[in-house]
């Protein structure tokens, strides 16, 4: 079993400074902090006597620490918010927004009080720079998504590997081997959030297997932004003739520009979305929709909570597979001799 002391050794400090860091009693240095918190990711530690069921008088309430940054998609999280009310709700809990992002120093704000006897976390990035004071807490943690190491904290997301093969698949199979993929906002891919960056690589992957040819970009939520996005795209790659929109925000401002250059949907150029099924059934067009599966996501991380508070041992990772639906957006490729 990994102790303080392996860890302290590891990132070449004294116990008592990796103790600081997990209780936030001390200030640390951001370098020292780094350190500490890459080994304890690395070395898999976690401290002693942290429960998984609290054996204290328990309030009801579960707390859901979902950071509003400037490019989170407000209906986005007000859906997975609606999920988890609703499924908690079914379990006579009732739910606890927290919605700082303010990292760390945010997190334990939000953990001071002894209201919430267990956190969902949403937002999880690839390197957590939370983990270390999660796995300190006293109380069931659930993570929404997938950091790049094994926490030892339970986790649930989607399997963004099927969802891109699906995606691939799909355009594949109607003919098309060329596709740009419209990325979520640069400042969400350098956050590290899990969509982005996760979905991106699996397509990359896909794509391989499926013999296409992928160009990918970042892409804001105005419609300056959407149009540079597909200038680039379509500059590197004029012979495209899909897109992977990895963005519902900007589904209608990418049929927008598409049709100022000419490019109809489906006939010139395929769209399939990874949204929600109620973005995909909006107007202009019925997208061809990879569906983020935003309710039972929300079901699945109210279960693992209870579950822990119930003593029960709770898988590390529980991955959901979304659905293609096919809809209008897409189409034949174009016919080569």
């Amino acid at each position: 079993m990994v102790t303080i002391i392996d860890v302290a050794r590891a990132a070449g400090v004294a116990p008592s400074t990796v103790s600081y860091v997990l209780n936030g009693k001390r200030s640390i240095s951001a370098e020292t902090r780094r350190q500490v918190e890459q080994c304890i990711r690395q070395l898999g530690y976690r401290p002693p006597g942290r429960r998984t069921a609290a054996p204290r008088h328990r309030t009801g309430v579960l707390g859901l620490v979902a950071p509003l940054w400037a490019d989170t998609d407000p209906s986005a999280l007000t859906r997975f918010v609606g999920a988890t009310m609703v499924a908690a709700r079914a379990r006579d809990h009732d739910l606890l927004l927290f919605t700082g992002n303010a990292g760390v120093a945010g997190l334990r704000r939000a953990t001071s009080t002894a209201v919430a006897d267990a956190l969902i976390v949403m937002d999880v990035q690839a390197s957590d720079p939370r983990i270390p004071a999660l796995l300190a807490l006293d109380r069931p943690v659930v993570l929404v998504g997938e950091p790049d190491r094994s926490t030892g904290l339970p986790s649930v997301g989607v399997d963004f590997a099927a969802s891109a093969d699906r995606a691939a698949g799909h355009l594949a199979n109607l003919g098309h081997r060329s596709v740009g993929l419209v990325g979520a906002p640069l400042s969400a891919a350098a956050r590290g959030t899990g969509l982005p960056r996760r979905f991106t690589r699996a397509f990359d992957a896909s794509a391989v297997k499926h013999g296409l040819r992928t160009r990918w970009r970042p892409c804001g939520v105005s419609a300056e932004a959407v149009r540079s996005c597909l200038d680039a795209l379509l500059g590197e790659d004029p012979g495209a003739t899909a897109l992977v929109v990895e963005n519902e925000i900007v589904l209608p401002l990418v049929v927008e520009q598409l049709r100022r250059r000419g490019r109809r949907v489906p006939v010139d150029v395929s769209v399939v979305a990874v949204c929600h099924e109620e973005e995909a059934e909006r107007p202009p067009v019925r997208f061809t929709s990879v569906a983020l599966p935003t309710l039972e996501l929300g079901q699945l991380a109210v279960k693992a909570a209870l579950r822990q508070l119930d003593g029960e041992t709770e898988p590390e990772t529980r991955l959901l597979a979304p659905r293609l639906t096919v809809r209008e957006s897409t189409g034949p490729g174009p016919v080569t001799s």
